[in-house]
């Protein structure tokens, strides 16, 4: 049976901002994004840590292994600064690896700046959840997340969640159903093969 909601987890990482130097604005451009886009039922849990690998690995494997996060979208702490290790730890707890979500981030990212390319942003999943690691900067978050369209609307470069409810679909196994995420189509189309497909009321 299908789970009636996707619980998907939040996660700022700022030194600075989790210290109350500057208020962090990593989580609302994730929520408000993401509030705007899916159309189906979302449950958030939302972690607003310091760029510390240890911290980032604890926290990670909470939201999978204790929360039950279905999907977590991190932001923060991936350049190539000494206190940038979110990728590290990312990799640190991951089950498998999945490459294909950093390399489409960083080329959507580049046709805006060519400092793009110093992005280390990694996808991965751990048990049966997907972990992106997306950029800091909140414009950034949106472009990725949701690609490139011309002016009439039509999709330039795809964005990155549109492949993020077929993922999901693919991790479910005999034991554990998963989420059936849907999305608004005039700002991301969620790719499924025709067999994968449901027909929603």
């Amino acid at each position: 049976m299908t789970k009636e909601f996707t619980k998907i987890g939040l996660v700022s990482i700022s030194d600075r901002a989790s210290s109350g130097v500057y208020e962090d604005l990593g989580i609302p451009t994730l929520k408000k994004w993401l509030d705007n886009v899916l159309t189906s039922p979302v449950q958030y849990v939302a972690r607003l840590i310091a760029d510390e690998q240890s911290d980032i690995e604890s926290t990670l494997i909470d939201l999978v292994d204790q929360e039950g996060c279905d999907l977590i979208l991190t932001t923060g702490g991936t350049g190539p600064a000494l206190r940038d290790v979110t990728p590290e730890a990312t990799l640190a707890i991951a089950d498998k690896e999945m490459p294909g979500f950093g390399e489409q981030m960083r080329q959507i990212s580049l046709n805006f700046v060519p400092t793009a390319i110093l992005s280390r942003q990694v996808a991965v999943i751990r048990k049966q959840c997907l972990i992106i690691n997306l950029p800091g900067q909140p414009k950034a978050i949106a472009q990725t997340l949701e690609g490139l369209k011309d002016d009439a609307g039509i999709v330039k470069v795809h964005g990155i969640f549109a492949a993020v409810p077929y993922c999901l679909d693919l991790l479910a196994t005999a034991e554990r159903a998963m989420p059936y995420l849907e999305t608004n189509e005039t700002i991301v189309l969620a790719f499924r093969p025709k067999s994968a497909i449901k027909t929603t009321v």
